[in-house]
């Protein structure tokens, strides 16, 4: 009797315990298999424990853009070409660029090609372009003794002696002042803010001298600008502060202030698995052998908390991307490489950083938007990339295209590290291919 009672009991043992074992084989291929996926996906996600700092920066798209503009510069370079004739209406935008001359690297150039290559003649009348050599003596910077400079700037614009103390920004050119403070970066961020707004356009656009536009670009920022003041009016805000164009993925990633939350979604997830799971098994008896309790555990217990770890392992930015379009970023944007500021808020910000008189831009317009609660936009994806490597700020950085090789992004400087990782994602035919419908749409 006994023997007859063991028997069935030792084979139901055995059938469980086979079907764990299977259970278990099964999981462990298919979370090898998402584990492979996951890493080849968030390769180039900073937030991911997948990063691969050796591939991640190499400029794809952005290689592309300047090889397309680079027969536009050719034209403009020559001496003998025409003059650009703009048509005589007010335009939307005072796009202003404030550049110095870096030793041994050549951005300039670059960022004001990649802008205006690919306009259609309509949208270049709705731009003032403001080209701003700011040193004391402008022969200082290369670009400007060449032709393309003063053909394709609408105004070139140059320290006026008779407004400013020339030779306190003269003392401010030094290494050594360079390097104390922020205070010439300031001032000439400052200058050409009040140069934009005596242009009296509707918006003014800030971009520093080493970036690289994406084809599109101006049309992009028109459909932003329209997403971001159309959101604002339902928010039942009177205004808002800026639009920002640029951004990098590096501050995206898992808060750690969050970490109570993240814990307490997991446990639910977990508990939750675990309900599923015995509930099914009650309206269903005959899976009764095919979920014990002991594959309910590892079910829940077990495989469930290691895919929840694959989850956060892949990072935040390939799990739960930035929604393609115009959105609030008042935390953890970065920073100040392009930036859209509606016209009416010039005066208080040029009051803002000559009142603060030393100071990097974005960390004073962010302290003072935090303070006055002020709402700020950024666009997804990125419609510039910082491509470079030697800062303004002084340092060793290297050159521009192409980036170093390094195993560890905390090998990079800081400049280096100021990358969108999307950008260089684009589809240079696709891109090319929305412009070109886009100025179809415009000229209809």
């Amino acid at each position: 009797m006994l023997v007859n009672r063991l028997v069935p009991t030792l084979g139901l043992s055995a059938i469980s315990s086979v079907k764990g074992l299977r259970t278990f084989l099964f999981f462990l291929l298919s979370y090898a298999l998402l584990f492979v996926v996951a890493r080849r996906q968030s390769f180039r996600d900073p937030t991911s424990i997948f990063f691969d700092a050796m591939n991640a920066y190499d400029p794809v798209y952005s290689a592309i853009r300047l090889e397309q503009a680079a027969s536009f510069i050719d034209a403009a370079s020559n001496a003998a070409a025409p003059q650009i004739t703009r048509a005589p209406r007010q335009p939307h935008f005072c796009l202003g660029i404030a550049t110095i001359a870096r030793k041994g690297a050549r951005y300039f150039k670059d960022t004001v090609v990649t802008l205006l290559e690919g306009l259609s003649e309509e949208e270049r009348a709705d731009i003032h372009l403001i080209l701003f050599i700011a040193h004391t003596d402008p022969s200082q910077h290369p670009a400007f003794a060449e032709p393309w400079l003063h053909k394709l700037a609408d105004q070139v614009l140059l320290y006026n002696a008779s407004e400013i103390d020339i030779n306190h920004i003269r003392s401010l050119e030094t290494n050594e002042a360079k390097i104390a403070g922020r205070e010439k970066a300031l001032f000439d961020y400052t200058y050409l803010l009040k140069a934009c707004a005596t242009v009296d356009t509707p918006y003014v656009i800030m971009l520093e001298d080493d970036l690289v536009a994406l084809d599109g670009w101006y049309h992009r920022t028109v459909a932003a600008l329209s997403s971001a003041e159309e959101q604002t009016r339902e928010t039942g805000a009177a205004n808002w502060l800026y639009l920002r164009l640029f951004y990098t993925e590096e501050f995206l990633g898992w808060n750690a202030e969050e970490w109570l939350n993240y814990l307490l979604y997991s446990i639910l997830v977990v508990c939750f698995v675990a309900c599923v799971l015995l509930i099914f098994r009650k309206l269903n008896p005959y899976t009764r052998s095919f979920l014990p309790n002991t594959i309910v555990v590892i079910l829940s217990g077990v495989f469930t908390p290691l895919l929840i770890g694959l989850f956060f392992a892949a990072g935040r930015v390939t799990m739960l991307p930035p929604s393609r379009g115009v959105y609030q970023m008042p935390k953890f944007g970065c920073c100040s490489q392009a930036f859209v500021f509606p016209r009416s808020r010039i005066p208080e910000l040029v009051e803002l950083y000559t009142s603060k008189h030393i100071g990097y831009v974005d960390m004073l317009t962010e302290e003072y938007a935090n303070a006055r609660n002020e709402i700020r936009w950024a666009v997804t994806p990125s419609i510039v990339q910082h491509v470079g490597r030697k800062s303004s700020k002084g340092g060793d950085d290297d050159d521009i295209l192409p980036p170093r090789k390094v195993k560890s992004k905390s090998q990079l400087t800081v400049a280096e590290r100021l990358w969108n990782f999307g950008f260089e994602m684009n589809d240079a035919e696709a891109l090319r291919a929305e412009h070109d419908a886009a100025k179809e749409r415009a000229g209809s």
